[in-house]
């Protein structure tokens, strides 16, 4: 492991900071980063990621990851950001993770989708809007989609990778296509290939997505917590930047 992945205390449960528990463990080849912040490739994900209670060392170590001005998606429990960091998106989201009543199983017509569907994936986001997804964020683990007529309509994968847990992300379905329950048999596919690997699946969805949140309660799917989503970008300049402390840099 990761030295930095023993700042994940045995308290602590690898789902109370997924991104961490992802870049220090299963997802570390992917992982930028030296110090007490890490993050993706920025044509994998903007998603970074600090230890538990981050302190200034590692807001700083965030800071020169991303560089001046620079953008950073922080997903987990709720803390302090430091003066001079731009706050561009801060909205509440939930953590589900399957239970034994969920069931999972293939879905016949879905497919894996790699670098060839890239454009299809991002014109399918782009319409509907699930979330952030960046042009090479199928590289994360198996994306399945379902085509009409050749034209992707419904698409779901694997995004974070704590230990032992594999999250569900980026399911949508075309406005044209919905009601038909592509979106739940993709889900229940992605699933299928999580739990043959020995792992669990979880899944975050917006605090305020009423019906995504009833479609997941009622496939088996049950509230663990309460996360936050929030865009940052760094302070843009030394002079400008202040510490946590309220220290000039």
């Amino acid at each position: 492991m990761d030295p930095a992945g023993q700042l994940m205390s045995a308290a602590r449960h690898p789902l109370d900071e997924a991104a961490w528990a992802s870049l220090t463990g299963p997802h570390a080849h992917f992982a930028e980063g030296t110090g007490r912040a890490r993050r993706y490739p920025a044509d994998v994900s903007l998603i970074a990621a600090l230890p538990p209670e981050p302190e200034e060392q590692a807001w700083a170590d965030l800071r020169a990851l991303v560089g001046p001005g620079g953008p950073a998606m922080l997903t987990g429990p709720r803390f302090d950001f430091p003066p001079g960091w731009a706050v561009e998106f801060d909205g509440e989201g939930v953590q589900f993770v399957a239970t034994d009543a969920f069931e999972s199983r293939p879905a016949p017509g879905a497919v894996v989708l790699g670098a060839a569907d890239g454009p299809a994936m991002l014109d399918l986001v782009e319409r509907t809007r699930p979330g952030p997804f960046a042009p090479a964020t199928y590289r994360l683990g198996t994306y399945l989609g379902i085509r009409y007529r050749g034209a992707l309509v419904a698409m779901a994968g694997e995004r974070l990778h704590p230990p032992g847990w594999t999250e569900i992300s980026a399911v949508c379905t075309d406005p044209a296509f919905r009601g038909r329950g592509l979106a739940t048999a993709l889900v229940r596919a992605v699933a299928h290939n999580i739990r043959a690997r020995g792992e669990t699946p979880f899944l975050h969805t917006s605090a305020q997505n009423v019906t995504a949140i009833r479609l997941y309660r009622a496939l088996g799917f049950q509230l663990r917590r309460s996360v936050r989503f929030a865009a940052l970008r760094s302070p843009a300049d030394a002079c400008a930047a202040v510490s946590a402390t309220g220290r000039k840099e």
